[in-house]
């Protein structure tokens, strides 16, 4: 069976389906293997029992085989059996194998018929088996039965999908003879995955249990269905048979005479039977395993180098160290004091691609929302407090820092490193408040009106012109983005995203960001927003334009509703607004008008010129000394929340921390590592080392090796159309003497020469019998090697060729 290094091959990768199975990662890995797929009682299991010579496979009625078995079949003087599960435990008496595998099948998935599609590792040591590994996986059912779930078929399914659907996995498609093979489960499953017909070996079944005067002939010489790889028909033994303890070799006898007696199969004897099934799928996945081979060592190699940088650091992990636990917690709270400085000055390489962050987040609060809630305050002292007291809340966004990702491994240290500096912020944020209203109580106590930027009683009436002319000097683009107009497109099939640009003048909007086509453009004089609460059908954030003087905004809409994903975008839109003269609506605001509405007299309108004069003096006065006000209370404000709570954490994790959790007591109980930690590490290191096994196993196999030729392409275009052929009748009908194709026309293509369409079982050419009319060149059959062909090698299956000649 060709040279040594072939031979090898099928071990290899038992020995890497060991060694990812150990590791729970066999699923992962794309391994050369052959799955076995049918319809219940179709004859898979009796198959791997023919194989093996001795009955070791659970029997009955309904789902038997209820988890993936990986039957790794071993040439060897010595019989016995392995479970990866019993490592080192040698079974040799394969009743007890029997016994095993229900005992671990009903472990995982249940005593009434649960599946799982966790697999049963099996080994079987005999010599009478060729090295082969094929994957034993349940038959498709369509009703739950015992405690089985309702979607027992998907279940099934999706198990079978995880095994069928990897190119790497060959298919031995299980059909019985005596039921309709263009209703068969199996080729359902091989049309579904392997369409182009490339993976599938077809083998049919109970050929001894079809009606009286059919025969399944045409499915056997590849011409109804066909298959590239072909079909090989073997006999099982009957229940009567199993019942009756009758010896599998003489079973194997007997399909042999089976073969050579009956008047429809006798010239296809040689291409047909358990020993001809296993030598061809040794040969095949020989084959296959050394096509594979590049491209799994090439994916190993990835998964080898995607791991290498995590597992060095395990490496030289030595839990007994007594040195080791206190260099870690040294290493941690100095990386965790770095980390937490570069999160807070936006210089760290781990950078918030969804929302901002750390100091970018203390940053908008102090420079767009802050300054945003002054403006709305109009000098009350209770709002403004509480609205500071806000904003120092929002300080909190730091603690997103306080945790560092490999903190996680020592709950313990992660756990008292947060209560300490969490106190800490907790102490520093009351004496930052405390310092926020002190500044808030120097303001109030003295009114500065000799400070050089008040304007004074002279200058009043003149502050009004200059800062009209000073707002209208330039037309200066301040903000561009997108925004959504939520409330006009609610006619119109929804809202809008339209390309924004603010100036210290207009608003207008385009249809994209290259300002091409120009929708509309808004005056901003006599503009203020408000905010709109997020409806419970939208995620967007909203807030509004409106008229003072009560007026249209856009054609006939009061108030224009702009939207964003975010809240950070919509603070920021509102400070660009700020910048243009639109002011937030204060409550004044709205309480003068709920009067002005309520009210019905128009004394508030019939005050003298002199009084609107003094009226407006004052109010430029307020609005003088307000606003120096706001200017120092944004300045001084940040700057002491920076000093008192930013700088001076920063300063206490590098200096204080690590001397408070040496005070903490224990320290060995700090550095306890947790449990998912440790199985982590192990999990790596384990995968780790089966990555280069696995690299070594492959590395020691020679693939410059004779390879059998991939049988010609076939007429599969039954495998490609939505369905099964359903306008012929099944071959098991047709009467054996006849021996005539099934009717219908002749199937083109696929045939290197075509025969005569009314007589597709006579060869045209006039060489020795046997040939397939499917491949009048008289090709091998499909399994069998070309080797004639080949000068470079002189070990060959001769023997195999002679028969059929």
């Amino acid at each position: 069976m060709g040279n040594r290094g072939m031979e090898e091959l099928i071990p290899l990768v038992n020995r890497l389906q060991d060694a990812f199975s150990s590791i729970g990662h066999n699923s992962s890995f794309d391994l050369p293997q052959i799955a076995v797929v049918g319809g219940q009682s179709a004859g898979k299991s009796s198959v791997l029992e023919n194989f093996v010579g001795k009955d070791f496979l659970p029997r009955g009625s309904g789902i038997v085989t209820r988890r993936p078995l990986v039957l790794q079949l071993i040439n060897c003087p010595t019989e016995y059996a392995e479970f990866l599960h019993c490592k080192g435990k040698k079974f040799t008496d394969f009743d007890e194998v029997r016994q095993e595998i229900e005992a671990e099948t009903d472990r995982v998935t249940g005593h009434n018929k649960g599946i799982s599609p966790v697999p049963i590792n099996l080994r079987v040591y005999s010599p009478i088996v060729l090295n082969l590994t094929l994957v034993d996986l349940p038959g498709m059912t369509k009703v739950p039965v015992g405690d089985q779930p309702a979607d027992i078929e998907h279940q099934i399914r999706e198990m079978l999908m995880q095994f069928v659907t990897k190119d790497n996995c060959l298919l031995l498609a299980v059909s019985p003879a005596n039921s309709d093979l263009a209703n068969s489960d199996a080729l359902k499953i091989a049309k579904e995955v392997d369409p182009q017909g490339l993976r599938t070996i077809g083998v049919i079944t109970k050929l001894d249990l079809m009606d009286e005067g059919t025969d399944a002939r045409d499915i056997l010489e590849n011409k109804l269905l066909p298959l590239r790889r072909g079909y090989i028909g073997v006999v099982n033994r009957s229940q009567k048979d199993i019942d009756g303890k009758k010896d599998i070799n003489a079973a194997l006898q007997g399909e042999r005479k089976f073969f050579l007696s009956h008047p429809a199969y006798r010239h296809l004897a040689d291409r047909m039977g358990t020993a001809h099934l296993q030598k061809v799928l040794n040969q095949q996945l020989t084959n296959h395993i050394r096509e594979t081979l590049p491209g799994l060592r090439s994916k190993l190699q990835s998964q080898l180098l995607s791991i290498e940088k995590e597992v060095e650091e395990y490496k030289n992990f030595r839990p007994d160290d007594p040195s080791r636990k206190t260099k870690a917690l040294l290493q941690m709270v100095q990386q965790f004091a770095v980390d937490f400085e570069k999160r807070i000055e936006g210089s760290g390489d781990q950078v918030d691609t969804y929302e901002l962050s750390g100091g970018a987040k203390i940053n908008r609060i102090f420079h767009e929302r802050f300054p945003f809630e002054l403006v709305k305050l109009e000098g009350d002292e209770k709002t403004l407090r509480k609205e500071i007291s806000y904003a120092i809340k929002n300080i909190h966004g730091i603690r997103c820092v306080t945790v560092y990702v490999t903190l996680a491994q020592y709950p313990m240290l992660r756990e008292e490193m947060e209560r300490i500096v969490t106190q800490h912020i907790r102490d520093r944020e009351s004496r930052t408040k405390d310092q926020v209203m002190l500044l808030i109580d120097i303001e109030l106590a003295y009114m500065n009106t000799n400070h050089e930027d008040f304007i004074g009683f002279a200058n009043a009436q003149q502050k009004s012109s200059q800062m009209n002319k000073k707002k209208t000097a330039g037309n200066q683009v301040i903000r561009k983005g997108w925004l959504t107009i939520n409330n006009i497109g609610i006619m119109k099939g929804g809202a809008k995203e339209y390309w924004f640009v603010l100036t210290a003048e207009t608003l207008s909007w385009y249809k994209d960001d290259e300002e091409k086509e120009k929708k509309y453009m808004l005056p901003v004089d006599n503009l203020k927003l408000k905010d709109i609460e997020k409806s419970f059908m939208s995620s967007k954030h909203i807030f509004a334009l409106f008229n003072t003087e009560h007026r249209n905004v856009y054609k006939d809409y009061r108030q224009l509703e702009l939207a964003s994903e975010s809240q950070e975008e919509v603070d920021s839109w509102k400070a660009s607004f700020l910048r243009a003269g639109v002011y937030p609506e204060r409550s004044v605001d709205k309480e003068k008008v709920e009067a002005e509405e309520s009210s019905g007299d128009g004394q508030i309108h019939s005050l003298d010129p002199q009084l609107e004069r003094q009226v407006e003096i004052v109010r430029n006065l307020v609005d003088s000394y307000l606003s120096i006000i706001h200017r120092t209370v944004r300045d001084l404000i940040p700057k002491t929340i920076m000093h008192l709570m930013v700088n001076n954490t920063k300063e206490f994790i590098h200096a204080d921390l690590l001397a408070q959790l040496y005070s903490c007591g224990d320290q060995n109980t700090l550095m306890e590592e947790s449990q998912e930690q440790a199985q982590h590490r192990d999990e790596m290191l384990r995968m780790y080392h089966a990555l280069r096994e696995g690299l070594n196993i492959i590395g020691d196999i020679s693939t410059s090796t004779v390879t059998t030729a991939m049988p010609p392409p076939v007429d599969d275009s039954w495998l490609q159309v939505t369905g099964m052929p359903s306008g012929r009748r099944s071959p098991m009908s047709s009467p054996t003497p006849q021996r005539r194709a099934p009717p219908g026309p002749p199937r083109p293509g696929g045939r290197a020469a075509p025969g005569p369409p009314s007589r597709p079982a006579v060869s045209p050419d006039p060489g020795p019998p046997p040939s397939v009319p499917s491949r009048p060149n008289r090709a091998p059959p499909p399994g069998v090697p070309r080797y004639t062909h080949t000068p470079t090698h002189t070990h060959t299956h001769t023997q195999s060729v002679q028969s059929r000649r």
